[in-house]
């Protein structure tokens, strides 16, 4: 894990390689929400910051995907909501999907202390299976960025499959994605390493619609930035 204070990432030392992976997504499309239909995890997980954060609070949603469910939900909710992904298609979809928040295509690396793109600072940032699309090198490192996003005592929650591997090449609705993950402990000791206490947790088994993505188990923390 790298040793680098929040000001200085390490992105010098971890070249972002996203060959293929947003081409996969922009391809997959509205297919997306076909093979994952039930997200009761992820409505939860966002019911939750809905419950906990004042009406009007700025929230990021990293990786928003087609904007379904978490942006909508938020947006319903009354929240200022700014969504980022890697996939531009995925970026049209969200944006159609929910017409009242702001998204941008952006790379989470852009978005570092210091990085190209600055978005300002949230009350609350969301990352539902966004993180596990990067090689482990690269997840202590989203995570200061999120912990930098963040205002002081600021909410994060965040999903992850639980496996132990890194950038590791499966199938994917018809496509090729990589994607790392981390065992139950290894990844709570992340997180916290980066930042942030973890408040509550919770697993779910999960059967995806489709038959090329196998079952897996997924982990969502419920986390407050740790100053």
């Amino acid at each position: 894990m790298s040793s680098s204070p929040p000001g200085d990432l390490g992105y010098e030392d971890a070249v972002p390689d996203r060959t293929g992976q947003a081409e996969a997504f922009d391809a997959i499309g509205d297919h997306y929400d076909e093979a994952f239909p039930h997200k009761e995890g992820q409505v939860a997980a966002a019911e939750w910051l809905v419950d906990s954060l004042l009406a009007g609070s700025r929230v990021l949603d990293l990786g928003c995907g087609t904007g379904l469910p978490t942006a909508r939900q938020l947006a319903e909710a009354g929240f200022e909501v700014v969504g980022v992904d890697l996939s531009g298609g995925m970026v049209a979809l969200a944006r159609k999907h929910v017409p009242d928040g702001t998204f941008h295509h952006v790379d989470i690396a852009d978005l570092r202390p210091g990085g190209p793109r600055d978005l300002g600072r949230f009350d609350a940032v969301a990352a539902f299976f966004s993180l596990l699309m990067l090689p482990r090198t690269e997840i202590p490192l989203a995570l200061r960025t999120v912990h930098h996003l963040l205002v002081p005592d600021g909410m994060f929650v965040l999903s992850m499959v639980e496996a132990d591997v890194d950038d590791f090449s499966i199938p994917f609705l018809g496509r090729t994605i990589r994607v790392s993950g981390y065992l139950r402990d290894e990844l709570r000791e992340t997180v916290e390493a980066t930042g942030f206490e973890i408040v509550e947790e919770a697993s779910y088994t999960y059967a995806p619609a489709s038959a090329d993505v196998p079952p897996e188990v997924q982990i969502f923390l419920r986390c407050r930035r740790r100053d």
